[in-house]
């Protein structure tokens, strides 16, 4: 059974950073691609940012200059660092395994979803 832990969630002030990470109980990890993607209050859920197996990244027009998405193959962990957070950056995080490793797997999500870890960011 795949499963993804995120966690570095919590509440920050407009203009500050989080670090989120997500390890992967997954022996083929190093060949996957991996995405984040997030859920605003009363939206759908959206793609923010992919990794490929090859550490490739990839990111949705919002994060460009503020997120950086990461891998740690020796880790079998997945770090999204958020910068210059914005109040409408507020929603929860998800961590999603591709089901590839190339670019496909890190634009679009596979069925292993971590539990979601919240993002406050207040004005």
């Amino acid at each position: 059974q795949v499963q993804l832990v995120e966690s570095g969630g919590g509440l920050v002030q407009a203009g500050g950073s989080l670090r989120l990470s997500c390890v992967v109980s997954e022996s083929i990890f190093s060949h996957r691609s991996f995405g984040w993607y997030r859920e605003l209050p009363g939206k759908q859920r959206e793609w923010v940012a992919g990794v490929t197996d090859g550490a490739t990244t990839y990111y949705a027009d919002f994060a460009v200059d503020r997120f950086t998405i990461s891998r740690d193959d020796a880790k079998n962990t997945v770090v999204l660092q958020m910068n210059h957070l914005k109040p409408e950056d507020t929603a929860v995080y998800y961590c999603n395994l591709g089901s590839s490793g190339s670019y496909w797997g890190a634009r679009r999500p596979g069925p292993y979803w971590g539990q979601g870890t919240p993002v406050t960011v207040s004005s």
